[in-house]
């Protein structure tokens, strides 16, 4: 019979041991999740821009579309920093004027788009994406959105091709030049509405979760674009 001593320091053994053999893990996966990210990231980015990058050439492919990164302030003014680095779930915690912008500026065939990140809140957790807007800083070319834990079938259908494609060719500005970002309309978005899309059935709360990200995602950007358009 063993003692309860021996027990106690054989389990206190193994409970270190398998510490350390997982703290070594973690340490030896970690530049590989990270690249992994990155990665993930610039896919996300390029599908904004309705580009398909699979993962072995996602890089190769972001460097050859994304032709400028900066970033700025709320006032649209370019500050320092690192565009792709920035977090913009901690940005989003500062006040707007003490916020980094990211901006990713892409070329297609000759066309330039600008590509911003979002960050909101849906039923369960976050949600983000990235909205590119054509050179006229009104238009949306396209949009990629992705979520934390959204429900299976309802408000996770914002990371689907259905939702997202809805957002392309809306406007970001009405024709008086007043900021109107894109709404997510429950029971469907009317005829030629600009600034709206359908809503997901039965995913109310994650829709709204979408206008909220686009209207307070874009509203900082909103005297870098003016800036921008009167250059």
């Amino acid at each position: 019979m063993y003692s309860n001593k021996y027990i106690f320091i054989y389990s206190s053994v193994m409970v270190l041991i398998v510490a350390l053999l997982l703290s070594a893990a973690a340490m030896f996966l970690k530049p590989m999740q990270e690249r992994n990210m990155r990665i993930e990231k610039m896919q996300n980015i390029l599908a904004s821009i309705n580009i398909t990058a699979a993962r072995g050439e996602a890089e190769e492919m972001f460097d050859q579309y994304i032709v400028e990164t900066k970033v700025v302030n709320n006032k649209g003014e370019e500050v320092e920093g690192n565009a792709f680095d920035v977090n913009l779930q901690d940005e989003n915690r500062k006040a707007p004027e003490e916020r980094q912008l990211p901006v990713f500026v892409a070329n297609v065939e000759g066309d330039t788009y600008y590509i911003v990140p979002l960050r909101g809140a849906g039923l369960w957790g976050a949600i983000w994406g990235y909205l590119s807007l054509a050179s006229d800083l009104e238009t949306i070319v396209g949009a990629n959105f992705d979520h934390a834990s959204e429900t299976p079938g309802l408000g996770a259908e914002i990371s689907q091709t259905a939702f997202e494609s809805q957002f392309a060719g809306k406007r970001i500005f009405n024709e008086a030049g007043v900021f109107s970002p894109v709404a997510v309309i429950k029971g469907g978005a009317p005829e030629g509405d600009l600034h709206g899309v359908d809503a997901i059935s039965g995913g109310t709360i994650t829709s709204n979760g979408v206008t909220n990200m686009i209207s307070d995602g874009l509203a900082v950007y909103e005297s870098y674009f003016k800036n921008l358009k009167s250059l």
